[in-house]
């Protein structure tokens, strides 16, 4: 069955900086655009990066524009999310999720179909 798991989070000070994978299974992974959402306490949860499924589209929230790298390796069934510069502000539960639909930029998460448990990341000093 389909099945995303992330990992990589954890406590940073402020400026440093975390590889976020997402390893997925059960499901024709080359064939999904993946997105990374987080949600702070209290808050929505929101989009903050996007990769189409060949890796050649790539869209960043205003946030993290500059910080934030996203990559995939289809045959290794991977997506990352280099995170630098830490923020306080960016601490949150990491996400990521896949689709189908092919879009020129991230989609709402209602359009997702298949997520991960999610990944804790804090930034304190």
């Amino acid at each position: 069955q389909p099945r995303l798991v992330e990992s990589g989070g954890g406590l940073v000070q402020p400026g440093g900086s975390l590889r976020l994978s997402c390893a997925a299974s059960g499901f024709d992974f080359h064939y999904y655009a993946i997105a990374w959402f987080r949600q702070a306490p209290g808050m929505e949860r929101e989009v903050v990066s996007c990769i189409s499924s060949s890796g050649g589209k790539t869209h960043y929230d205003d946030s993290v524009q500059g910080r934030y790298t996203i990559s995939r390796d289809n045959a290794k069934k991977m997506v990352y999310l280099q995170m630098n510069s830490l923020k306080p502000e960016d601490t949150a539960v990491y996400y990521c999720a896949a689709t189908e639909y092919v879009s020129t930029y991230c989609l709402g998460q209602d359009e997702y179909h298949y997520w991960g448990q999610g990944t804790q990341v804090t930034v304190s000093s």
